[in-house]
């Protein structure tokens, strides 16, 4: 495996699991309006997470594109609900093991997680880059 798939494969792994975490505490903190299937050892918070960061890498670059005037225009403010819109689906998607009520507590997941992106993109992901590439030019 080339170390350009070994980072990428460590970037979707750090970003499922960030998903997941962020899914099982929010489920944990408001259990009234959000719950996930905690049966199968927490498997269904895994392929919840699976299927957003599935969703974020192909279907969301549509959506941005199709939205980027309106989000243009609210200097970025719209931006995430492209990401609530994201999770509506994948509730759609998981009928009785993920469900989310309520537009505002969507909103903050959907917040939580553009607010995990923009961490992971730029705290983790972008050095872990850099430094590989540092290393594999300085032989």
């Amino acid at each position: 495996m080339s170390e350009k798939n070994k980072i990428v494969f460590l970037e979707s792994g750090i970003n499922i699991i960030c998903y997941a975490l962020i899914l099982v505490m929010m489920s944990e903190l408001f259990q009234k309006t959000i719950q996930i299937d905690n049966s199968y050892f927490g498997i269904w918070g895994l392929l919840i997470s699976l299927v957003i960061f599935i969703m974020n890498k192909t279907v969301k670059p549509i959506i941005f594109s199709l939205t980027l005037p309106i989000t243009a225009l609210t200097l970025g403010i719209f931006y995430p609900f492209i990401n609530l819109f994201i999770l509506k689906i994948v509730d759609l998607l998981f009928f009785n093991h993920f469900n989310i009520h309520g537009f505002f507590m969507s909103l903050l997941v959907a917040i939580l997680i553009s607010f995990t992106n923009m961490i992971l993109a730029k705290g983790i992901i972008k050095p872990m880059i850099r430094r590989n590439k540092n290393e594999s030019h300085s032989y």
